[in-house]
């Protein structure tokens, strides 16, 4: 599924256009992405969290000269998914 299919299925759910839909999804979007700039955790209850981790800095190979690198630390976004998602697997 991608953002214009997300998109529709929300308009059809919401009974609301899907300019509307567009409109929310954005602003959702938008909001989760400043909290995690915030370092900031996202809980929706009965869907999962978003936070932010600190991935430290490792020593790599560059594979095509073989030399070792030192990849610098980074943060990285995770999601951890609610026990009730219904993934089923």
């Amino acid at each position: 599924m991608n953002k214009t299919d997300l998109v529709n299925e929300i308009a059809e759910k919401a009974g609301v256009n899907k300019v509307t839909a567009k409109d929310a999804l954005n602003a959702c979007l938008e909001a989760i992405s400043e909290a995690l700039a915030k370092d900031d955790k996202v809980q929706l209850v009965g869907f999962g969290t978003f936070s932010v981790v600190e991935k430290p800095a490792r020593v790599g190979i560059n594979p095509q000269t073989k030399e070792k690198i030192t990849i610098p630390s980074r943060k990285s976004v995770k999601f951890k998914p609610a026990i009730d998602l219904g993934m089923e697997g």
